[in-house]
């Protein structure tokens, strides 16, 4: 098998106990009027039609701004929403828009961009991939990690722990057909990890173009559960892309999988072990099932991820796999624990269910700065350097 080199902090996240209920957040200063949503929804036509091509109408609305790559955005405005630092959102640059991807017939791609709430000319640019296949990115928005939450009242709230504090963040509906991405020609429909990573990295080169001032920024691909199949196909692809000079170059430093459901044949046989172990199933039931036991496309549990990870092959496996659990610390207190060698990093987190940012918001975010500047360790220790062949 080919050797290729990367030069990536790895890092794959998992859960350890889940057991744990989200983090309630204080709603200071609830304000996002319904008028501004519907308004929003209106401009972009969030609901099109077949007929629909916002790219080349000729009736956009003003607010729209149609850039040379086929994009299609509006910068986001929030009055009197301030965070508890004083920050307005009109200080900050919110943008959603639509990309109409280069090679398809008819396809458009949604997407959010949210600038950095702290250095953004330093700070990395951090895609979001949520799984699915076919779940809006919008969840992880709203629900995760983005700036915004939504209150029970439909009002947004700042999120204490949004990635948009280190990180200058994109997330995408992806891939066609999913959330607000639509296209009038099914021959857009992807079916496969290379047609979804081409729509991405097309989509990026455009992205790159429109907002220059982050291409030479570091690079992060991030996502969770079925993006375990996406994350690696765009990351060979973005490599792929700048090996061959491919467009704009893009500074990809790493990626991270949540929870992902990455190796099918590894993990589903891990289920009956876990339910074994945590006394869901005694030890007949155990055997019953091991000889009926069926493709399985829900649940995605820790041992399962572990067991993948492990038997990955690559020059670093054996002493991976020999590396010891270190204490993942936030603040000084135990949130889960991780191992490391190389540029692979495994992190479970403790008391979180399926998705990390939603359960344990502040030890995500923790891990989210340290990754990207080079260690898991709250001392911030060097890594060793990040170069291996797989």
């Amino acid at each position: 098998m080919a050797n290729i080199i990367f030069f990536l902090p790895l890092l794959l996240l998992l859960i350890l106990v889940p057991n744990a209920s989200p983090t309630t957040l204080t709603l200071d200063n609830p304000s996002f009027p319904s008028t501004i949503a519907k308004q929003m929804i209106r401009d972009f036509n969030l609901f099109p039609q077949h007929s629909v091509n916002i790219v080349d109408d000729d009736h956009l609305l003003p607010s729209l701004t149609v850039g040379e790559n086929n994009l299609v955005e509006k910068r986001l405005k929030f009055p009197d929403f301030v965070d508890l630092n004083g920050v307005s959102v009109d200080d900050l640059g919110h943008h959603a828009g639509y990309y109409q991807i280069e090679h398809s017939h008819a396809a458009r791609m949604f997407y959010f961009f949210f600038e950095s709430r702290g250095h953004k000319t330093t700070d990395p640019v951090v895609i979001w991939l949520t799984g699915g296949p076919g779940c809006s990115s919008e969840l992880a928005l709203f629900y995760e990690n983005g700036p915004f939450k939504i209150a029970k009242n439909s009002s947004l709230v700042w999120n204490e722990y949004g990635w948009d504090q280190a990180s200058n963040l994109l997330f995408v509906d992806q891939p066609i057909g999913t959330g607000f991405s639509y296209s009038s020609d099914k021959r857009d429909i992807r079916h496969n990890e290379q047609g979804v990573s081409d729509d991405l990295y097309d989509f990026l080169q455009a992205f790159f173009k429109e907002h220059p001032e982050f291409a030479k920024n570091d690079f992060y691909i991030t996502g969770e559960s079925y993006a375990g199949h996406y994350i690696p196909a765009f990351a060979a692809r973005v490599h792929a892309g700048n090996k061959a000079k491919e467009g704009i170059h893009i500074n990809l430093k790493g990626f991270a999988i949540g929870n992902g459901l990455t190796d099918p044949l590894v993990q589903y046989k891990a289920y009956t072990d876990y339910a074994l172990d945590m006394g869901i199933i005694k030890e007949s039931d155990h055997k019953s099932i091991n000889k009926r036991l069926p493709v399985c496309e829900t649940a995605i549990k820790l041992c399962g991820n572990s067991r993948w990870v492990h038997a990955m092959e690559w020059s670093g496996q054996k002493q991976f796999g020999a590396s010891p659990d270190v204490p993942f610390e936030v603040d000084g207190s135990e949130a889960g624990l991780f191992k490391t060698h190389g540029p692979l990093s495994f992190l479970k987190v403790n008391d979180a269910g399926h998705m990390v940012p939603m359960d344990q918001p502040k030890a995500a975010l923790s891990m989210l700065k340290r990754w990207t500047k080079g260690s898991l360790s709250e001392s911030g220790a060097e890594r060793e350097p990040l170069v291996s062949s797989m």
